[in-house]
């Protein structure tokens, strides 16, 4: 039996309409190869989680020689040099006094752990959180998360939750621009809280840039002038930086280009190169909320995945990350160029190898272009280019290879996202 007729037979794959045609064999930095030799440019890295690419040799040396001490001690039992190590590395690496970390397994685990760790230093018990926002498919994290696509079949959901408008200047819920808002988008999340809250507003989560959610990037006050209300109100600021974190927007984690210093900071995908590992980072003084007890993960902190880890981060560090930044500059411009041309494109936008490319139907209406965003992507996958497809209608091209991506391998990006909406619009 073929793997996919094993998929077929003994896998669960109802979250997704289907699974890629791909049978993934193996990869060699931006590059997926499957089952026949077939080569391919990856540009979803996993969902943005092989940003120091496939088959990275300084983290898979790190983590064989930590398999070969010990695979298992269970972390919060024992003191295991790689956890102790690379809790210390995150504390230095993440903004601000984000100093003490808990690990885990997975994004919804983080976000998780991090709204108990909020409930018991803060003492209430409700949330904000952001409409067309996704922080994973857990009870709680889906409570947060504002598209009823994502929702469907799962409810009801954790009470106390209530939402604040996309910042989403592309269609904005206001219908008006940047430069006449002054920031509507912020300054509705103090009249939400206040008007649909009970007052015991625990924290207020959100994406620095909005993956799921069609790489969503919110105006350049908006963080400073929401930050400004939390803490007037003792009101804990979490950045989900689950997809956005590890050099994925051209700097370390996505909210230092907003100068916003989070209380609690969520982590996974690029974390550790593809081992499983996730963590949220606090300040002490939060931190220390935590009884014996009170929280827990038998798997979280595995030592392989922490040595792994701590090794993608010192990659990371050797100029990747800055790199990062400029080839997603130089890749954003050039769709930024095509869009004058091209009516398929409504808008572009991103930070770093973080690019969104949303299409729309109907230049005048903005209408959601899911037809051309389909097509695209299967003629990426046809032409050797793996992309994703985002947004809450499914319109958006989702752009974010493994960091380590070379300039041959995006112009072959550029130009077959280019001929796909040429071929698309040939026949319309």
């Amino acid at each position: 039996m073929g793997v996919k007729e094993q998929y077929r037979d003994y896998v669960m794959t109802g979250f997704v309409k289907r699974v890629e045609p791909v049978v993934a064999d193996r990869g060699d930095g931006a590059l997926l190869y499957d089952a026949d030799g077939t080569e391919y440019v990856d540009c979803f890295a996993g969902i943005s989680v092989t940003n120091a690419g496939h088959h990275n040799t300084a983290v898979l040396e790190a983590a064989k020689a930590q398999a070969e001490k010990l695979v298992h001690a269970c972390s919060y039992v024992y003191y295991v040099p790689s956890v102790g190590a690379l809790a210390e590395k995150l504390a230095q690496v993440t903004p601000g006094r984000l100093q003490k970390t808990f690990f885990g397994n997975g994004g919804a685990e983080a976000i998780e752990g991090a709204f108990r760790l909020a409930k018991r230093y803060s003492g209430k018990r409700e949330f904000l959180a952001i409409e067309s926002s996704f922080h994973g498919r857990s009870y709680a994290t889906l409570s947060v998360t504002g598209n009823s696509g994502r929702k469907k079949g799962g409810g009801p959901y954790m009470p106390g939750v209530a939402f604040v408008p996309t910042p989403y200047c592309y269609r904005c819920f206001a219908e008006t621009t940047p430069d006449k808002c002054d920031l509507l988008c912020a300054r509705r999340v103090a009249e939400v809280a206040r008007l649909h809250l009970s007052g015991d507003v625990c924290a207020f989560i959100a994406e620095p840039v909005m993956g799921e959610g069609g790489i969503i990037v919110p105006p350049d006050g908006y963080f400073k002038r929401v930050k400004e209300f939390l803490d007037e109100e003792g009101i804990l600021f979490i950045a989900d930086e689950v997809q956005s974190g590890f050099g994925r927007t051209g700097k370390m984690f996505a909210i230092e280009h907003y100068g916003v210093e989070p209380d609690i900071m969520t982590m996974a995908k690029g974390i550790a190169d593809g081992w499983p590992l996730s963590a949220f980072i606090a300040r002490p003084e939060i931190a220390d909320a935590f009884q014996v007890g009170d929280h827990l993960s038998t798997f979280g902190g595995n030592p392989v995945s922490c040595a792994a880890a701590l090794a993608n981060i010192e990659f990371l560090e050797s100029g990747v990350v800055e790199a990062a930044a400029r080839k997603g500059a130089d890749l954003k411009a050039r769709f930024e160029a095509l869009a004058k041309t091209q009516p398929l494109i409504g808008e572009v936008r991103g930070k770093g190898l973080m690019i969104g490319v949303e299409l729309i139907a109907d230049p005048k209406t903005k209408a959601y272009g899911t037809a051309a965003a389909g097509f695209t992507r299967q003629y990426c996958l046809e032409h050797n280019v793996l992309i994703g497809v985002g947004g809450n209608f499914g319109s958006v091209l989702r752009i974010q290879p493994p960091l380590v991506i070379d300039e041959k391998q995006i112009d072959k990006v550029y130009d077959t996202i280019e001929a796909a909406l040429a071929a698309f619009a040939k026949q319309q």
